[in-house]
């Protein structure tokens, strides 16, 4: 009598649109790394600052009123859940810095209670990455980083910062709050990319 069931290939993924190490949840769990920010949209803007300190800003009226577009994306959280064919709407980074001059190779995310993540600026163009501000249809509610978050899905979700106010185009990459305490730097999900040296 055999020991493995006829059948039997290892404890593989269950669902290929896992990355490895991962499981489902239907709901949407909330993490965060400090209070819930509370912004007001006749006072929020958003900022980007090049690595030669111009400044392009857009009021909450402004980012509205420039071209937008819904996407569906799976999210995967480094504590190892994954919730697929999440709905958003949002600006694309592209329309963004579309006339922002910039030679920078990096970008550091800032967030309205002062957050930060650093992501190569590769990683945020040709359609990969966006400010999105409305989630399943609704407004994206504050606990999931409303009134506006980055959305950077191909990575774990700590890269897509919550709250966020600004982006600043640096030269040199310099680590944010979670990579300062020993979160992977990059953190693909396909590669298991957690924690440094990973």
């Amino acid at each position: 009598m055999g020991i493995v069931t006829r059948g039997f290939t290892g404890r593989g993924r269950a669902d290929p649109q896992l990355p490895p190490g991962q499981y489902l949840v239907e709901d949407f769990p909330v993490l965060s790394a400090g209070p819930t920010p509370r912004i007001d949209l006749d006072h929020w803007e958003l900022t980007v600052v090049t690595e030669a300190g111009a400044r392009h800003t857009w009021t909450w009226a402004q980012l509205q009123a420039l071209p937008s577009e819904t996407i569906t994306v799976d999210l995967h959280c480094v504590t190892k859940w994954s919730k697929l064919g999440t709905r958003w709407h949002g600006v694309s980074i592209n329309t963004l810095l579309a006339d922002v001059e910039t030679a920078a190779d990096y970008a550091l995310m800032h967030s309205y209670g002062g957050y930060t993540t650093n992501l190569p600026l590769d990683d945020l163009l040709d359609g990969q990455a966006w400010i999105a501000y409305r989630y399943d249809d609704e407004p994206l509610e504050p606990e999931h980083g409303g009134p506006a978050r980055l959305l950077v899905p191909h990575l774990y979700l700590w890269k897509s910062a919550k709250w966020v106010r600004g982006i600043e185009l640096r030269n040199d990459d310099e680590p944010g709050f979670w990579e300062s305490l020993g979160y992977h730097n990059y953190g693909d999900p396909w590669r298991e990319q957690r924690y440094w040296g990973d």
